[in-house]
């Protein structure tokens, strides 16, 4: 059996004697198992990023930017490897998996560009003979706490600009799918990067807690369901650090009675069923405006009944299982728990099976229609492949819905009214926003965030965001002896 390591100081490394199973989603079997660090492994990991640390915060940012852009020649001529590895722990197609990789490549790519994104500001004389200017240096030892349904993703939305920043990191994958991490950092090691800068410690909660309680650890970020990002905040904070913490979502794409149906669709099945739902992007609702309704529902129907599901080594997969079977047996309760509450359920998912596969984690795209706001399938992150179907008169209700939700991370709208798109843009109380796009994730140069339960922190991640977190601001006033008057001083000086 594969035992799935550390990674700490440039090498595979592990001292505790605990391990979890790592199963293959589409089978239900273990495939490897994964270590649960002890105090050993983590305060050796934390020993080892604060040594790297004093000698990478003075590496000058252009030799950081020359290892980040070897890095991502690297990563390049290795996507295969890393969405295999990927699939094969969390059960997304090869495809889909190649495509998440890619989005990670791209902050690598934007990171390559961090002497520029460190450049200060510069004023002369902001009094007489006086200079101010100001800096942005490292915090120290950061970390990042990831979600198993973007392993390769998530954490390249951390570290790499920790690290170009002048920072070392500690990475803390999902232990449901941990391979890739590892990978990961071995590459980075491939690239030139010095030993300790980036290391991976797996485990559970204990893990977690203990990173979080360091005092030698100056930032944390994460990504994952709201209750978890809520305690990471408050924990954090709580040991004086600076934290970044990614929550759920609830997504409504609002489709209007003018939109092209047909791209409104094609939008909703791929990003309703994509990755089996699990995407904290995902559309889970659908508002119907009007009288599209009838029509709306009839075609995602259609659609949906001859999505081919089935494992990633499949290449006519086009959705694959969810995680685990305790996230399968939660999503099918919640399908129950919506007919029990009176939707109506359209397309039902639960119980699906897949000869030679029966002992996979599979829910089939489900379909509810004529949800309303008080239902919990409505107000709850279901993380699977469940689509509720709305339906209000008018704009101004679709728009209400979208703003009086808990979660704010992301929404869509699909018309050809100019107007409606730009009031919707402008008064949505939403982090992203995507206008006849189903999910609005920005690019790396752009930054990644919600509001309300859907992040907890001043900061989002990657972009200039990214940089600010995880920096922190210095301003100097100079003035050269030659200028110095003599005699104190002692009102607030002024221009």
């Amino acid at each position: 059996m594969n035992k799935i390591k550390n990674y700490i100081n440039g090498s595979i490394s592990g001292i505790s004697k605990d391990y979890i199973p790592v199963q293959d989603p589409s089978t239900g079997e273990q495939i490897s198992e994964v270590i649960l660090s002890n105090n050993s492994d983590l305060n050796k990991a934390v020993e080892n990023s604060k040594s790297a640390f004093m000698q990478w915060q003075n590496v000058t940012p252009l030799k950081r930017s020359r290892i980040i852009s070897k890095y991502k020649e690297i990563i390049e001529k290795n996507i295969d490897v890393l969405a295999r590895l990927v699939s094969s722990e969390h059960g997304k197609t090869i495809e889909d998996a190649k495509g998440s990789v890619i989005r990670g490549l791209e902050v690598v790519e934007f990171a390559t560009g961090i002497p520029h994104l460190l450049k200060g500001e510069f004023s002369q004389n902001v009094g007489s003979n006086i200079d101010s200017y100001s800096i942005r240096q490292p915090l120290g030892v950061t970390a990042g706490i990831t979600p198993f349904n973007f392993p390769a993703m998530v954490p390249m939305w951390m570290y790499p600009i920790s690290i170009a920043c002048g920072n070392s990191f500690i990475l803390k994958p999902s232990e449901k799918d941990p391979s890739c991490a590892v990978k990961l950092a071995e590459l980075f090691s491939e690239a030139g990067l010095p030993d300790g800068v980036l290391n991976v410690v797996n485990g559970d909660k204990f893990a977690v807690n203990n990173l979080l309680e360091h005092n030698d650890i100056s930032a944390v970020s994460f990504v994952g369901s709201t209750p978890v990002a809520k305690y990471i905040y408050e924990t954090s904070a709580k040991f004086g650090k600076r934290v970044q913490a990614l929550g759920g979502a609830k997504n409504h794409l609002i489709v209007m009675p003018d939109a092209n149906l047909d791209q409104a669709v094609d939008g909703i099945m791929g990003a309703a069923y994509g990755s089996a739902g699990e995407r904290c992007m995902a559309v889970s609702v659908a508002v119907a405006v009007g009288d599209i309704a009838d029509d709306l529902v009839d075609r995602i129907k259609e659609k949906a009944e001859v999505l081919k599901i089935g494992p990633y080594i499949d290449e006519k997969s086009e959705m694959g299982p969810v995680i685990s079977r305790e996230h399968k047996n939660k999503i099918e309760n919640y399908i129950k728990k919506g007919v029990d509450e009176g939707a109506n359920l359209v397309l039902d998912g639960r119980g699906f099976k897949i000869q030679g596969y029966e002992n996979g984690n599979f829910v089939g795209p489900t379909l509810f229609d004529k949800v309303n706001e008080n239902m919990t399938i409505y107000k709850e992150e279901i993380f699977g492949p469940v689509l509720s179907v709305v339906r209000v008169k008018q704009y101004q209700d679709a728009l209400s819905l979208v703003n009086n939700h808990t979660y704010g991370n992301g929404t869509s709208i699909y018309t050809s009214n100019g107007e409606i798109s730009r009031h919707f843009t402008s008064n949505c109380q939403i982090g992203m926003v995507g206008i006849n796009v189903p999910i609005p994730v920005p690019m790396a140069f752009h930054s990644f965030g919600g509001w309300k339960q859907s992040l907890f922190g001043d900061h989002a991640m990657h972009g200039v965001e990214g940089v600010r977190f995880y920096t922190k601001l210095k301003t100097v006033t100079a003035r050269w002896p030659d200028s110095i008057k003599s005699g104190a001083e002692f009102k607030m000086p002024t221009n």
